[in-house]
C-alpha cells in the first residue's frame, strides 16, 4: 500500500513538473514568500512600516534621485535582530532632502529641496553634531526605484512590506477555513441524518450572505486591525471546504476499506482521520489554492474600503485606495503598481491550483 501511495505521489509530482506555468507560479509564490519574510532586510527604507515621510518629494516618478542629509536622533532604543527582521527598525535617523550644501567656518549650510522650481529654505548646522566629523558621510544621493507616494515615502519599500499582508492572509485564512471546513464537512458527511441537516443549514445560511458583506460585519465586531482581518476572512471561507469534504466523504464512506475498518473495531475518529481524509484530500488541496487567491482579493477590497490593515501599515489594497485618484492626475503608476502585484499573486495561486487539479487527477 505504501509503495502504491509513493508511486501515485511521484506520478503527480512528475505531472506537476511538466506544467511550465505551474512550476513558474510555484517559484513566483516562493519568491513572494521570501520577500514577505525578509522585506525589511531588502527594503531601502527599513523603518517600521517603511514610513519615513518627506513631503517635499511627494509623488515623484520611478527612478527619482535626490541628495539626502541624514541626522542621527537622540535616545535611540535598542532592538533585537528578530525584532528588526519582523517589525522593522525604530526610526534612528531623520532624513532631509536637500538641493545643495556647503561648509564654511565649521558650519554646514544646506538648502532644503523644493519642487516645481521653487527655492527651499536655507538652514545651518554646526559640524560638531556629526559624530564621525566627516559631514560627507551623512550626505548621500538616494534613488527611489518606484518613486514616492503622496506622503513622500519610498514606494518600493512600501510595496515590499505590503506583500506581507497579502501573502500571509492567504495562509492564515486558508488554515482557519481548513480547520472549520474539514471538521464540519467530516461530521456532516460521515454521520448524516440530523447532524448533516444542521450543518447543511448552517452552510446554506453562511453561503447566502455575500462574502464581502459578511467579512465587513465580522470586522466591525472584532474591530479594525491586522489580525482581525485575517480571522474575519478565514471565518467566511470554510463553507466551500465543508461542502467539498462532505460530498467526498458521502461518496467513500461505504467503500470496502471503510467497512473493513469498522469491522476491525476502529472508532469513528480514527476511521475519519486515518482512512477517509487521506483519500479525499486532492480536491481539498485544489480548492485551498483557489481560496488563497480569494483571500488576497478580499483583503485588498477591505483595505480599499478602509476597514482592512490600518495606517501606517503598508497594504497593497490601501495603497490603491490612497492613490486611485492619481490615475487621472497623470501618475497612474501609483495605483497600477500595487494593482499589478495583487493581480500577479492571485494569478499565480490560480495557475498553481489548476496545475494541482490536473496533477492529482487519477483519470488523466
Amino acid at each position: 500500500m505504501g509503495k502504491t501511495s509513493n508511486s501515485l505521489t511521484s506520478l503527480a509530482l512528475q505531472k506537476f513538473k511538466k506544467n511550465f506555468w505551474g512550476v513558474l507560479s510555484f517559484w513566483f509564490i516562493v519568491l513572494v514568500g521570501l520577500i514577505s519574510v525578509f522585506a525589511y532586510v531588502i527594503a531601502p527604507d527599513s523603518s517600521q512600516n517603511a514610513n519615513q515621510m518627506h513631503l517635499s518629494i511627494h509623488s515623484k516618478k520611478p527612478g527619482f534621485k535626490v541628495t539626502m542629509l541624514s541626522l542621527t536622533l537622540e535616545n535611540i532604543s535598542k532592538q533585537s535582530f528578530l525584532d528588526k527582521l519582523f517589525f522593522g527598525e525604530i526610526n534612528q535617523i531623520e532624513e532631509i532632502p536637500i538641493s545643495n550644501f556647503n561648509i564654511e567656518n565649521n558650519v554646514l549650510n544646506y538648502t532644503k529641496y523644493a519642487s516645481d522650481g521653487l527655492v527651499g529654505q536655507i538652514k545651518t548646522l554646526p559640524l560638531n553634531i556629526f559624530p564621525k566629523g566627516n559631514v560627507e558621510d551623512y550626505i548621500k544621493e538616494k534613488t527611489f526605484v518606484f518613486g514616492t507616494d503622496k506622503y513622500g515615502r519610498d514606494y518600493f519599500s512600501r510595496i515590499l512590506v505590503g506583500a506581507r499582508i497579502s501573502f500571509f492572509i492567504g495562509f492564515v485564512a486558508v488554515f482557519i477555513s481548513l480547520v472549520i471546513g474539514i471538521l464540519l464537512g467530516s461530521l456532516a458527511g460521515y454521520f448524516g441524518g440530523k447532524v448533516d441537516a444542521i450543518i447543511m443549514w448552517l452552510i446554506n445560511v453562511t453561503w447566502s450572505i455575500p462574502t464581502l458583506l459578511l467579512v465587513i460585519a465580522i470586522t466591525l465586531v472584532l474591530g479594525k486591525g491586522f489580525w482581525q482581518v485575517f480571522i474575519a476572512v478565514g471565518l467566511t471561507m470554510w463553507v466551500e471546504v465543508a461542502r467539498v469534504v462532505r460530498g467526498q466523504i458521502i461518496g467513500v464512506k461505504e467503500m470496502q476499506y471503510v467497512t473493513a475498518a469498522r469491522a476491525l473495531g476502529y472508532n469513528d475518529f480514527r476511521i475519519i482521520t486515518k482512512h477517509i481524509l487521506p483519500n479525499i484530500m486532492a480536491p481539498v488541496i485544489v480548492i485551498s489554492a483557489a481560496n488563497f487567491a480569494a483571500a488576497i482579493l478580499i483583503e485588498s477590497g477591505l483595505s480599499f474600503l478602509g476597514i482592512g490593515a490600518q495606517p501606517p501599515m503598508a497594504s497593497w489594497g490601501a495603497m490603491i485606495k490612497d492613490h486611485y485618484n492619481y490615475i487621472i492626475l497623470g501618475k497612474p503608476y501609483l495605483a497600477l503598481i500595487p494593482g499589478l502585484c495583487i493581480m500577479s499573486l492571485v494569478m499565480a495561486f490560480m495557475l498553481i491550483g489548476n496545475t494541482l487539479r490536473d496533477a492529482l487527477d487519477v483519470k488523466s
